[in-house]
């Protein structure tokens, strides 16, 4: 249950999310991440690095092969989220019955 405590940290999944695709230095991940502060930002990577999921880099910070492994692990509730959306959204069409 760790893992759960880490990921339901605000902005840890985020900053996961926007590393899925390569390296970020702390100011592309402040732009992507409206409203997160650099003191909360700095907290985040300190927990993930120490925790192995993430990785300083050259080019910032990285997803360690651990890290690669949860984005997959992310992979079907990225799905389900998906799905779950475009019902939200379904339902937001649907006319109301007064």
């Amino acid at each position: 249950m760790a893992a759960l405590d880490l990921f339901g940290r605000r902005w840890a999944l985020r900053i996961l999310w926007e590393l899925r695709e390569g390296p970020l230095g702390a100011r592309a991940l402040l732009a992507r991440c409206e409203g997160l502060s650099s003191s909360v930002l700095y907290q985040r990577l300190r927990e993930l690095v120490s925790s192995g999921i993430i990785a300083p880099s050259a080019d910032g910070y990285e997803l360690t092969p651990l890290g690669t492994s949860l984005r997959d692990a992310l992979r079907p509730l990225d799905a389900w989220a998906s799905t779950w959306a475009q019902a939200q959204e379904h339902d937001d069409q649907r006319p109301t019955e007064a």
